[in-house]
């Protein structure tokens, strides 16, 4: 048996030379990257957020994060892990704020808000009066990125509670209102 080989598999990965070869563009070092620290990103970030959900959609985003940011990782200012965490740590802390506004009301309030908000985008396109253009432009997207818009400009949820509503992950969400605003624009010009 070649014991070269046994003790390339077992050495421990090199983070710093995997940043460099990200901020190359080089694929395989981001997927070493996840392969070697996603279990305990996915661990710090399901402790902060506590839910698995919200702890996935962190990772996920942390990880393009550390893609398009890899160029800007200076080994001689710390560690290349102590950077790659706390890319997870600001991500999560994000999402936090985003809920903690929900967070310190009465469970009472909240409901009674919540419900008035899906009550107002359950109206739908009725809730747009006499806006013909826009209704029409809004009937030709999609349903679910119907929803997600008008939850966000009628019902005015944030993009956290229309994914927690719609069951889908934050950036599906993101990109669903992204993608439906520009359709809009376009539609009405």
């Amino acid at each position: 048996m070649d014991t070269s080989a046994m003790a390339e598999t077992d050495a421990p990965v090199d983070l710093t030379d995997a940043l460099r070869r990200c901020a190359r563009e080089e694929h395989q070092a981001l997927r070493l990257i996840l392969e070697n620290e996603g279990g305990r990103m996915l661990g710090i970030a399901q402790r902060m957020l506590h839910r698995r959900d919200l702890a996935e959609e962190a990772v996920q985003e942390s990880m393009v994060q550390i893609w398009r940011k890899a160029h800007q990782f200076r080994a001689g200012e710390g560690s290349a892990r102590g950077w790659i965490f706390a890319i997870l740590r600001n991500r999560c802390l994000n999402i936090l704020r985003d809920g903690r506004r929900l967070e310190s009301l009465p469970s009472e309030t909240l409901t009674a808000m919540q419900d008035a908000r899906l009550e107002a985008a359950g109206a739908g396109l009725d809730a747009l009066g006499d806006r013909v253009a826009l209704k029409d432009c809004l009937t030709g997207l999609e349903p679910a990125t119907r929803r997600a818009i008008l939850l966000a400009y009628v019902g005015g949820f944030t993009h956290g509670e229309i994914a927690a509503i719609q069951s889908v992950p934050l950036g599906t969400c993101k990109s669903w209102i992204r993608r439906g605003l520009d359709l809009l624009r376009r539609c009405l010009s």
